[in-house]
């Protein structure tokens, strides 16, 4: 893992500086100035069968027959839906998938969510992606977050301008950064509609880092000190700064006044994660999605014990200890699979049974091991499974 964390980390630092954000062959405003990029109302053809909702700050390219979303920014954030995504054609040997896509007006995409989330009692689930990804990527996520749950309410993607290129992730953390107050602001207002009762934000990698500033910004501006419909917050493979969340964020966010009102956060964590060993080895301290022991006597303390080498964050600490549990880490390490070890939440049987139970509330699972950590706990294994056991599982779409 060493090895590879350090050959990456010289590829992305080369490709870093060798790799540039090409604006392209046609003027950005050419690329989004057609109606269908800024439609002035909703025609029912457009969103027929389009079940998914989206927000997106990707610039928009409708100058074809089909609208595309570019890994560019744009001025302004728009309101669209979705479908899932189909594979359209052949390039170079490979499927390249689209997701077909339709704009709505800000103010009938928020009446189209209101009236779908009344008939499933106020639920709604954001999924916010992490680095690497494009609209068809992230949009293909979606449905198989949606098959894997079968969550009980509509479900809307936060699609920024990640770059979908392995030596963009310099490029992808700044996009982060400068999509932080759409997100926040997007964010505050869904959480500040009367019919919502209940958001479950699932987050990957980078997008922890959108999520939970966010979060903290909706608790600190809201007009009911609580934000209480925000209380299911799932962070799988959490490429943030781990010493950060635990001192500034998880404070705050995990607050046991919301605690107690049911707020609570879980993070799939896995040292077998080879994405997020190279994020430590390029921000230099560990992550939360990775229980890498950056201190080497705690490592040798741990082993003494004949215990596993595993440093996950540690809890909020309360002057009262809430009634509820408001902190919990699944330590994935054991049933990782896929090539990265970075996405076990969609690839890995075990936990995309827990992930599935988890965001449909639950706070208990029976294949949850215990550890010495009250707060972690591992997954039981099954054994070796065959990869279309894996797939019917997860909800694996055409590879």
């Amino acid at each position: 893992m060493i090895r590879f964390a350090i050959l990456a980390f010289s590829i992305l630092t080369l490709g870093g500086c060798g790799v540039a954000v090409e604006y392209g062959d046609i003027p950005h405003l050419q690329l989004s100035e057609n109606d269908r990029c800024n439609p002035s109302q909703t025609l029912a053809d457009d969103v027929d069968g389009k079940y998914y909702f989206a927000v997106t700050s990707r610039l928009p390219n409708c100058l074809g027959s089909e609208v595309l979303l570019t890994n560019h920014r744009t001025d302004r954030v728009r309101f669209a839906r979705f479908s899932a995504p189909s594979t359209i054609k052949i390039v170079k040997g490979q499927k390249q998938p689209m997701a077909p896509i339709a704009f709505q007006p800000e103010a009938d995409w928020w009446d189209s969510l209101r009236d779908a989330a009344n008939l499933r009692k106020g639920r709604v689930l954001l999924y916010v992606h992490g680095y690497r990804e494009t609209f068809p990527s992230t949009a293909k996520d979606t449905v198989q977050i949606a098959n894997l749950t079968q969550f009980d309410g509509p479900i809307v993607q936060y699609s920024w301008p990640s770059q979908g290129n392995l030596l963009s992730y310099a490029v992808d953390e700044t996009n982060m950064y400068w999509d932080e107050r759409n997100f926040r602001n997007f964010l505050t207002k869904l959480a500040r509609q009367e019919w919502v009762k209940e958001i479950v934000i699932v987050s990957h990698s980078l997008g922890a880092r959108l999520v939970i500033p966010a979060v903290e910004y909706v608790d600190r501006t809201s007009t009911n000190s609580d934000s209480s419909n925000i209380s299911n917050i799932i962070l799988a493979s959490p490429d943030m700064d781990r010493e950060d969340f635990e001192r500034d964020i998880a404070e705050e966010v995990l607050a046991a006044r919301r605690v107690n009102n049911d707020r609570r956060i879980t993070v799939y964590a896995s040292l077998n994660d080879k994405a997020l060993a190279v994020s430590r080895a390029l921000h230099g301290y560990p992550r939360l999605g990775s229980p890498f022991c950056f201190n080497p006597f705690e490592a040798n303390e741990l082993i003494a014990k004949g215990l596993p080498a595993r440093c996950f964050a540690t809890k909020t600490k309360y002057e009262t200890q809430p009634s509820k549990t408001g902190f919990t880490i699944i330590d994935t390490t054991d049933v990782t699979s896929g090539g990265s070890g970075h996405s076990d939440y969609l690839r890995s049987l075990a936990v995309c049974r827990d992930f599935a139970v988890t965001v449909n509330g639950a706070r208990e699972n029976s294949d949850r091991l215990p550890t010495h950590d009250a707060h972690v706990f591992k997954l039981q294994t099954h054994g070796k499974v065959a990869k279309d056991q894996v797939a019917a599982v997860c909800k694996w779409a055409d590879e």
